[in-house]
């Protein structure tokens, strides 16, 4: 297995580019039952489709991934996702985190990296997401990383079987908390 190659340090987390080796882990992360449930999907995604969805998406400069590593050993734990809309300056934002690094706290970190990288790096004007209205821990995780609630798409989404409310959130660059790790890495 490669080294990460990371890109962007925080306190206990990095991005790092995503790696084609990494994919079988990426696939498994993504395939979890809380994963699914917590994406609103109803069905795992078999091999091959992924596969050929990872070539697809790494030619897409729409479709910017990071891996996000833990620093204390460079274990991969988790992956966002900016889809970029380069009209309006904007994108969505998704996470997935590994099934055993949920629950610590990565998933503000991370989101919060990934913001900090949209807007001062990427130059994104805004970032936005949809989350179901019963993943309590997640939206909380947003908040913490800037994210504020800007909608809802009523009866959108299901959770356990049951029509469920998304909830619209979106960040501008005024809205991250603390210090910008970009700029402490820049010097500036």
């Amino acid at each position: 297995m490669t080294a990460p190659h990371i890109l962007l340090t925080g306190q206990s987390l990095a991005l790092a580019m995503p790696r084609q080796d990494m994919l079988p882990e990426y696939h498994r992360w993504e395939n979890d039952a809380r994963t699914i449930l917590g994406y609103g999907n109803q069905w795992a995604q078999s091999w091959e489709v992924r596969a050929a969805g990872y070539e697809r998406q790494r030619g897409n400069e729409r479709f910017q991934q990071f891996e996000v590593v833990r620093l204390e050993d460079n274990t991969a734990v988790g992956m966002t996702i900016l889809e970029v809309n380069t009209y309006v300056r904007t994108a969505e934002f998704v996470i997935v985190l590994a099934p055993e690094a949920r629950g610590k706290g990565y998933a503000a970190e991370a989101s919060r990296l990934t913001l900090d990288w949209a807007f001062h790096l990427a130059a994104l004007r805004m970032v936005w997401l949809k989350v179901l209205e019963p993943n309590r821990a997640g939206i909380a995780a947003y908040e913490k990383a800037g994210f504020r609630p800007a909608g809802r798409l009523r009866q959108s989404g299901f959770w356990l079987g049951q029509p469920v409310d998304e909830l619209l959130m979106d960040a501008l660059p005024e809205n991250l908390p603390g210090l910008s790790a970009v700029t402490a890495t820049l010097g500036t």
